[in-house]
């Protein structure tokens, strides 16, 4: 990339920043996405930005302090950095905007992510872990780290992903370690696009798991596809039980330097 095509790029970050911020209430997790084995190579950076909106959702809180979900939107600039042929570090900053609050800063995340060597089809695997302070409006945890095993395999057209996710908060007494499955199954129409569905789904606590209707289960339709440069991945979602949120809708935009 060129010294003009990069400021080009920038510029064009920079207008979607300022159209984020200027933008009415939208919000659910930060990051509603699937981890597979995308990676940024040694040296390599890219920028993500993870903006959500629950359309209609849960109105009243669940603890003392929090920002229910409905009407919130949440937008979630991601910086990536390759470390490694097999290492990458991702840097979040939290934020949300709704009618209540107005925009406000909701903590920062790190995150290191090992993805195995291996062949282009075929399975893959890796390990997430993340680390963050979030503000009480969005969690009840200050402090919480998540560790994330990636498993998927890509076949032809097809691409299946599974993590396999315990949260634990790293204050005492702030509960339990919690379980949560995420999945993703999508298929290629061409080069550049593919769809498919996302599957979100907490699971409760590890040492003593919730049966299947309780706690948060969405499913997503996602397209995954490439617009003027950026990549692309955005979907609608659905909750499937009453202690989901009814209707999400998510995009993430991202671009390499």
């Amino acid at each position: 990339m060129n010294r003009a095509e990069r400021s080009t790029r920038l510029s064009a970050w920079l207008l979607l920043a300022g159209f984020s911020a200027a933008g009415s209430a939208w919000a659910a997790s930060e990051e509603i996405q699937v981890y597979l084995d995308d990676k940024e190579g040694p040296g390599q950076l890219s920028v993500d930005w993870h903006n959500n909106y629950v359309i209609s959702g849960r109105s009243t809180p669940l603890y003392a302090g929090e920002q229910p979900p409905n009407h919130v939107y949440r937008l979630t600039p991601e910086l990536n950095i390759g470390l490694t042929d097999t290492l990458e570090l991702g840097i979040y900053l939290l934020t949300t905007h709704s009618a209540e609050f107005g925009w406000t800063g909701d903590g920062a995340k790190v995150r290191l992510k090992y993805i195995a060597p291996h062949e282009d089809e075929g399975p893959f695997w890796g390990l997430n872990l993340e680390v963050g302070d979030q503000a009480l409006r969005v969690a009840p945890n200050p402090w919480n780290a998540q560790l994330k095993g990636i498993l998927g395999t890509h076949s032809g057209p097809w691409t299946l992903g599974l993590n396999l996710n315990a949260d634990t908060p790293l204050n005492r007494g702030y509960g339990p370690t919690t379980a949560a499955l995420d999945v993703k199954v999508s298929h290629a129409l061409n080069g550049k696009t593919q769809v498919g569905i996302e599957s979100y789904n907490q699971l409760g606590p590890w040492t003593n798991l919730d049966s299947l209707s309780n706690n948060s289960k969405m499913l997503y339709a996602v397209v995954d596809t490439e617009i003027a440069g950026f990549d692309l991945n955005a979907g609608i979602g659905r909750g499937l039980n009453e202690n989901s949120d009814r209707w999400v809708v998510k995009f993430i935009l991202g671009t390499r330097f």
